[in-house]
């Protein structure tokens, strides 16, 4: 899979087809592999930078979102992070956690990053200093762990 390009945009920065292919990402990951009904059009969009990884054809590989501090929490955070299935293998998404973390360094000038991961991912986050909180709880019916970054 060559001639993969990274983009980081705000909502505002988005066009329609964009934003198309990212919902459309988040939808067939999220709400058809996971079957779990939810909103995932929450209000959020708006405030989040969209940080994302798509192939020639503008098929979105790998995503996420990240919020400046006192959006989702205090801290700043990242939200919503997939590899669709087409991405996956690849390394995709430990350079999307990577791009992202560094994005919130670089943007917010903060290196305190608070999440709310999938509990099968724990070890994956714990890679880029996600340490569990033992917040744990149901999202969705899916078992979730709060994690913070230092």
């Amino acid at each position: 899979m060559s001639n993969i390009v990274w983009k980081i945009k705000s909502f505002e920065e988005l066009t329609t087809s964009e934003l198309y292919e990212i919902i459309k990402a988040r939808v067939d990951v999220f709400v058809v592999e996971q079957d779990c009904p939810y909103p995932d059009v929450d209000g959020y969009d708006r405030k989040a930078l969209h940080l994302w990884a798509e192939q020639e054809d503008k098929t979105v590989l790998a995503y996420c979102r990240i919020f400046d501090k006192g959006i989702k929490y205090n801290e700043t955070s990242i939200g919503r992070v997939l590899t669709s299935e087409k991405g996956r293998g690849k390394n995709l998404g430990k350079q999307l956690i990577q791009y992202a973390v560094e994005t919130i360094e670089n943007r917010f000038k903060t290196s305190e990053v608070r999440i709310s991961a999938q509990d099968y991912l724990l070890k994956f986050y714990s890679y880029f200093g996600f340490e569990d909180t033992g917040k744990k709880y149901l999202e969705d019916n899916i078992p979730h762990t709060e994690m913070f970054r230092k």
